[in-house]
């Protein structure tokens, strides 16, 4: 049973992740390394470098969810582990989702009974829930395709982009090397390659591969789909302008500074838009609208936009991110997913999360 639950680092997503589990009946406690006293839950100070008092922070709940960079991630993990809280993050780290793996493994060792569900933001996350539930219609799977773009409305700039999500990710999504399945086989590709073309709701734009988009669905799907991949969605000739930065301007080992440069040169800003873009090609099975053994495409196309809840309005990056997670907390709350071990984000049913409180504003907005 959850009913208390710890909600670690109050940035933008973090305080909306507390503020959604609150208003869906949990009893939630937040910390963050400032004080905060503007805000309708219990908060408390707390450096999450130190084991002690992230132990403490922890004793009396049920759950925990880390809103943290993910390289802070894995000492909430250990913590959750040590005191027999599940743990739930946002992380697109694909290595600290693998130490939370073992994690999970090694309490199912012990004695079971905890949840380890990281990526549960938007990619990875959201939309490898959707692209699973896509494939649901198929026989046989061909392709599974996931992009995603949280992009400035007005965008303003060659670049034509601004930093509302954390520099650091972006720069590594830029850099790292990205998992994907060609002919059914697991394989690392680089980054900011296969450049292709994407039209929604008449706005042009263009789609690279980047890393960590997809969580664990390469070894999901391995020998049963021919080509999967992720790419994150920019507008048009963004890509090589962040190559000419990285690669020319030799930025590709500082990006530590490469990240200051870029939020100083694209601060964020409030008026944005989330584009969600899942692809699935294959031989229908018949049970949806097309008949079986039929060569098809499936596919889910959504824009988000800026949200009002409990009269603020809050950027699309910031409520499609943490109402994906608060819904999956829900769903393990309810029952309605495993109680104990690792839970993937493509194991998640789609139809059950759009049934719940936060998962159902996906279904009501967001039509393209």
């Amino acid at each position: 049973m959850i009913s208390s639950i710890r909600v670690i680092g109050l940035g933008k997503v973090g305080e909306l992740v507390a503020t959604l589990l609150m208003d869906s009946g949990f009893t939630v406690k937040a910390f963050d390394a400032r004080e905060r006293t503007d805000l309708p839950f219990e908060t408390g100070v707390l450096d999450v470098r130190d084991p002690d008092g992230m132990r403490a922070a922890l004793k009396g709940a049920d759950a925990v969810v880390s809103c943290m960079p993910y390289n802070l991630n894995l000492g909430v993990a250990e913590a959750a582990y040590e005191i027999g809280v599940h743990y739930f993050d946002l992380t697109e780290d694909v290595p600290t989702t693998n130490l939370v793996k073992e994690l999970a493994a090694k309490n199912e060792r012990d004695a079971g009974g905890l949840v380890f569900a990281p990526q549960c933001g938007l990619a990875p996350g959201l939309i490898g829930i959707v692209g699973s539930a896509l494939t649901k219609n198929f026989d046989e799977i061909r392709s599974i395709e996931l992009k995603v773009g949280a992009l400035p409305r007005y965008p303003a700039g060659k670049l034509g982009y601004a930093f509302n999500w954390s520099a650091e990710g972006v720069v590594n999504e830029y850099l790292n090397d990205c998992e994907v399945l060609r002919s059914g086989v697991r394989q690392m590709v680089p980054a900011m390659t296969e450049l292709e073309r994407v039209v929604i709701g008449g706005i042009e734009l263009e789609a690279s591969l980047t890393s960590g988009g997809l969580g664990t669905m390469c070894e999901t799907y391995e020998g049963r789909v021919q080509r999967l991949d992720y790419k994150t969605m920019r507008y048009p000739g963004h890509f090589e302008l962040m190559r000419f930065f990285f690669d020319e301007l030799n930025m590709r080992d500082r990006r530590e500074l490469a990240g200051e440069i870029l939020v100083n040169a694209k601060p964020p800003v409030d008026d944005d838009v989330v584009y969600l873009h899942a692809a699935v090609e294959g031989i229908a099975n018949g049970i949806g609208d097309t008949a079986a053994g039929q060569l098809t495409r499936k596919q889910y196309v959504r824009a988000y936009q800026p949200l009002r809840i409990n009269d603020r309005t809050w950027r699309a990056i910031s409520w499609t991110t943490a109402a994906s997670a608060a819904a999956v907390v829900e769903l393990v709350a309810a029952g309605k997913l495993p109680t104990t071990g690792f839970i993937q984000q493509e194991d998640i049913p789609f139809p059950a999360l759009l049934e719940t409180r936060n998962g159902a504003r996906f279904a009501e907005l967001g039509q393209v």
